[in-house]
């Protein structure tokens, strides 16, 4: 009875302590952010000339990374006027894509290497690698003919550093902004639709703060918190809509919970950790590369997203791994898929396939058996991010030696298994 009585003195002193000031201080970080949000989303809507809008875009993307990072946000200035001017002097180029994505390429690995100290690059690495992202997937889509013309220097600013997504993402497209400046209407379904994410993240928040740390490692040793990037600030400012004739779905979707908690692929886990990301790597890396090779382009993708994470071992190491352990689990399901006839594919077959077997005990229990499979991959690469008690090292990144030292201690469990898994596709094909 003394146990269950401290118990609950003590969930009762976290709820009070870590709960409230969590949310408070949360609360105290974004609201200036959420405002400027606001205040660009009504003056989208108020109309007038456009150029307007993209300098109000601007300017507010700029306060923005001002209130977050201070004159560290110099950096990701510099960045965006770089990628102007490349794009500039590029413009009759027909690969101002590749162009850029090297230029970007080398200011990134520069200024992790000589320019600035670690944590600060940590702190903006964000911001940056959004930027980027917009610039290289306008590039693209500049040498496709998706967008016809260079845009003028305040409508690309508008885009890259729009309010929405400059501080915590996601990547949205130059489309996706455009309609944005357009100002569809305000009404209760997009101000739901923003609250609700709003919402969502605050609740992220308090649990990877307050109950993680204290309630997971009574099953299993997990430590240190991470927030997800929401889609909040997008809808707030008027991006992540989609139109279908008179009706506006305020629909945009930055991660699936139960796709990557409950997995029933590797494959799904990617793309449903951060599906703009995710549909950025497959347009603008994964396209691209295919005319290499199906495993040669996958390789190519998870480079892409690596570098653009930033100079580390461990992101590197651990993107790579999902790579190969992504591209093995694809190909032994498809394999069998077809010996079998069976739904048993990465990603769930359509109600009309060709699979004389569907929903039978079997195939339901192989598709658990790769479930169980995805989520031990999924542990053992998350091992990776254990801050330990040296914050330091969190906040400069992690060694190589202890990304090393973490998977020999688990004695190469995943990799093995991946090898197994290719041996014996090799075998039945």
């Amino acid at each position: 009875m003394m146990d269950m009585s401290s118990r609950l003195l003590v969930v009762q002193q976290l709820a009070e302590s870590c709960g409230v000031s969590t949310v408070q201080q949360g609360l105290q970080q974004v609201w200036r952010l959420l405002l400027l949000c606001l205040i660009c989303r009504l003056c989208f809507r108020l109309g007038g000339v456009s150029t307007v809008k993209h300098v109000v875009s601007a300017l507010s993307g700029v306060y923005g990374l001002f209130l977050f990072f201070e004159l560290h946000m110099l950096w990701v200035l510099w960045l965006c006027a770089l990628c102007y001017l490349v794009l500039l002097l590029s413009r009759h180029s027909s690969s101002r894509g590749l162009f850029l994505s090297v230029v970007i390429l080398i200011y990134l690995l520069v200024g992790e290497l000589h320019l600035i100290d670690m944590v600060t690059w940590h702190k903006i690495r964000g911001s940056q690698m959004v930027v980027a992202m917009k610039a290289i997937s306008l590039a693209f889509d500049l040498d496709r003919g998706t967008v016809g013309s260079l845009p003028s220097p305040a409508e690309f600013l508008g885009y890259v550093l729009f309010v929405g997504t400059v501080v915590f993402g996601p990547w949205i497209s130059f489309s996706t902004y455009q309609n944005a400046i357009e100002g569809t209407k305000l009404s209760w379904l997009w101000l739901r639709s923003s609250s609700l994410s709003l919402l969502k993240s605050q609740i992220c928040l308090l649990v990877s703060t307050c109950v993680a740390p204290y309630l997971f490692p009574l099953l299993i040793p997990i430590y240190g918190s991470t927030v997800t990037q929401n889609e909040g600030t997008s809808m707030l400012a008027g991006a992540g809509f989609t139109e279908e004739k008179d009706n506006i779905r305020w629909d945009m979707r930055v991660v699936k919970p139960l796709s990557v908690e409950m997995p029933r692929s590797m494959v799904l886990v990617v793309t449903s950790w951060n599906i703009p990301m995710s549909r950025w790597l497959k347009t603008y890396a994964f396209k691209n590369a295919v005319k290499l090779g199906t495993f040669p382009a996958i390789l190519v993708t998870y480079t892409a997203s690596a570098l653009l994470h930033g100079l580390s071992f461990h992101l590197g190491a651990v993107l790579l791994s999902l790579g190969f352990i992504t591209y093995v689990e694809h190909v032994l399901r498809k394999k069998l898929a077809s010996i079998f006839s069976a739904c048993i594919l990465s990603r769930a077959c359509a109600s009309d396939c060709s699979h004389q077997h569907k929903k039978e005990y079997w195939v339901m229990l192989l598709n658990l058996v790769f479930s169980f499979l995805a989520i031990f991959h999924l542990t053992y690469l998350g091992s990776m991010f254990d801050p330990g008690v040296d914050e330091q090292e969190v906040e400069e990144g992690y060694a190589a030696i202890h990304t090393i030292q973490r998977w020999s201690e688990l004695n190469w469990a995943s990799h093995w298994l991946v090898f197994a898994c290719w041996v014996f596709y090799r075998l039945i094909q």
